[in-house]
């Protein structure tokens, strides 16, 4: 071998081995990576871990909840309950999708719409049962959040825990109106708690609903913030709407944001079969928490109370009493003994104010008003038929559901005189066997009238006309007169009509038929 040969040798060795060291050491790095290396200078040097989440421009998304789940779960608890089915009477069978619930619950009217169509099962009777539900602790001390018809008139409640735990809970208050009840568990001992959110849910974020569905244990679903201020029927309160699957037995149970905070406690579904569609509602995080304080300080919740029932103001309405925008809240009916009772309050009059504050519609005024304390004074605003006036009172105390229904309950409620240019035929109430004493009977609809467009139908009663009390047709024409008169220099007359269809009252603007 020559001296070059020798020489080119050396070199490729020394390479090889160079090349062996700097692969050993890379090695080593990797190695040592899961707890850290250190370089030469002492600055640590941690190889990245494979990533959980990816950066978005509002934040970190995650590739995988199961970290969250692990961190929240403990704290969802399943509710199950001993006591009495609440079945309402005549009905055919439980309502669908969630526990039993009483006639007198806020969510009542919003459940029996789905019970069309479904097969007869016989009548039902009360008789012990066992529900079940879900919930969340707040506090280690053991304080339960659920729903109010999850627990109400329950006997015996029981909380088991994801790991199986169970322990007794007793009831420590609930409110109706806002369907959240707070339960406490008997036994001393710490427990895992989540935290309410102090954010805001925008539509469009993640969610994770964790409950009890079916009786199946802890389970989780994922989804997002369909909606914010739904309306459900169920009172003046709004709720969030969320498409993470929840179904029977989730009630009471908590969706999370991706903190894991409660965003909203999972009250209701939107359901025609009974099971998911991918429409839930929850009652937001910062109302909940406003209820449990009360809750837990007094067993109840204090809220003003008019007694009232109202409605809201439409366009040919505002325009019939000479409002100028559909803004307000219409009073329908005084409840007898009630506190508005006592006041210059008549059905007919619009609430435009309360206090100096605008009243948009029926459930922004119902808001104000439950956010002011039992025997508070209070100035509302009104529309009297075109003329403003300042009313000031004292709020009551707002009644439980039966004593409500108690205090709103309304009596029961031949060819008649015709009035073509309402589209209607009218009899006196009197003359129509079930119609009651006040009033007139609507017996005939031309179907091509406004009348008909608004609603109204044979068997309705008509109890008053543009501020009119009537009691014959001859008194209804009267009113329209009134009405004429009133709006003497316009092209389109609106007349205001308080109609009762039912139990329920309410009022219509009809259209008069130009000549």
């Amino acid at each position: 071998m020559t001296t070059d040969q020798s020489s080119a040798a050396t070199k490729s060795h020394a390479r090889n081995a160079s090349r062996k060291r700097v692969l050993l050491a890379a090695a080593a790095l990797i190695a040592a990576g899961a707890v850290g290396a250190t370089l030469g200078n002492g600055v640590p040097f941690a190889i990245a871990e494979p990533q959980q989440t990816i950066q978005m421009p509002q934040g970190n998304a995650p590739i995988s909840f199961a970290d969250l789940v692990q961190k929240v779960s403990p704290a969802v608890v399943s509710i199950n309950v001993k006591g009495e089915n609440k079945v309402a009477e005549n009905e055919d069978m439980p309502i669908p999708g969630m526990p039993d619930i009483p006639e007198d619950s806020p969510l009542y009217d919003f459940f029996k719409q789905f019970k069309k169509g479904m097969p007869n099962s016989g009548p039902q009777r009360p008789a012990p049962s066992l529900a079940q539900g879900s919930g969340f602790f707040i506090s280690p001390d053991g304080y339960v959040v659920t729903n109010n018809h999850v627990v109400e008139d329950a006997d015996e409640i029981t909380v088991t825990m994801d790991n199986g735990d169970k322990y007794p809970a007793k009831l420590v208050g609930s409110d109706p109106r806002t369907d959240v009840a707070l339960v406490k568990v008997t036994t001393e001992k710490t427990f895992p708690h989540v935290d309410f959110s102090s954010k805001d849910p925008r539509v469009g974020d993640w969610v994770l609903a964790v409950g009890n569905p079916f009786g199946l244990g802890g389970t989780v679903t994922a989804g997002i913030i369909s909606a914010h201020n739904r309306d459900i029927g169920s009172g003046p309160y709004d709720f969030l709407q969320i498409d993470a699957a929840v179904n029977r037995g989730n009630s009471g149970g908590p969706s999370f944001d991706l903190d894991g905070k409660v965003v909203g406690m999972n009250t209701a579904i939107f359901s025609p079969s009974g099971g998911n569609v991918g429409i839930a509602f929850a009652v937001p995080a910062e109302l909940v928490k406003e209820v449990v304080g009360q809750l837990k300080t007094h067993g109840t919740v204090d809220r003003g109370w008019l007694g009232v029932v109202i409605q809201n103001v439409s366009d040919d309405i505002a325009d019939s009493i000479g409002l100028a925008e559909a803004k307000g809240a219409m009073i329908t009916k005084v409840t007898e003994d009630g506190p508005a009772a006592k006041s210059d309050i008549k059905a007919g009059d619009v609430i435009v104010a309360v206090n100096g504050e605008a009243v948009g519609d029926s459930r922004d005024l119902a808001r104000k008003i439950a956010e002011l304390q039992p025997d508070s004074d209070v100035k509302l605003s009104l529309m009297r038929y075109g003329d403003k006036r300042e009313v000031s009172m004292k709020l009551g105390s707002f009644p439980t559901g039966k004593k409500l229904a108690a205090l709103e309950e309304e009596k029961p409620a031949d060819t008649g005189e015709q009035m073509k240019d309402l589209g209607l035929s009218l009899a006196p109430a009197a003359r129509i066997p079930g119609a009651g004493e006040d009033g007139v009977v609507i017996t005939e609809v031309d179907p091509a009238s406004d009348a008909a467009d608004k609603g109204l139908k044979p068997g309705d009663v008509i109890l008053e006309v543009a501020g009119v009390t009537v009691s014959a047709p001859g008194d209804v024409a009267k009113g329209v007169q009134k009405a004429i008169g009133n709006a003497k220099d316009k092209d389109k007359v609106n007349v205001l009509f308080q109609v009762k269809s039912g139990d329920q009252t309410r009022f219509v603007a009809l259209a008069l038929k130009k000549a």
